[in-house]
């Protein structure tokens, strides 16, 4: 499942499970070349939840994440960072993160 984050659910979304936080921005093209793979990985697994957050629309955020490239990927289990990856990745790579 893909969801949009914000600062009104960032939280909550974190903290139910696997969730891989998509740091990206419309402008970014290897952001918007890693979107449909991340799509597919959700798609794929019911029990892995896929958030996309707007680094322009949710600025606080990224900067507590220390986001300095997008895209970075953060891998958050049960409310805890366990990984992260940052920069345009294949699918394999992507689910390595997961693992």
């Amino acid at each position: 499942m893909e969801v949009k984050l914000t600062k009104d659910n960032f939280d909550e979304v974190i903290s139910k499970g696997t969730v891989i936080v998509d740091f990206w921005a419309t402008w970014c093209g290897p952001c918007r070349m890693l979107a449909p793979i991340l799509e597919e990985i959700a798609n794929e697994n019911s029990d892995i939840t896929v958030g996309k957050l707007n680094v322009d629309d949710e600025g606080a955020i990224a900067q507590k994440y220390g986001i300095m490239s997008i895209p970075a990927l953060f891998v958050f289990k049960d409310g805890k960072l366990v990984n992260k990856g940052v920069g345009l990745m294949p699918k394999e790579k992507v689910l390595a993160l997961l693992k």
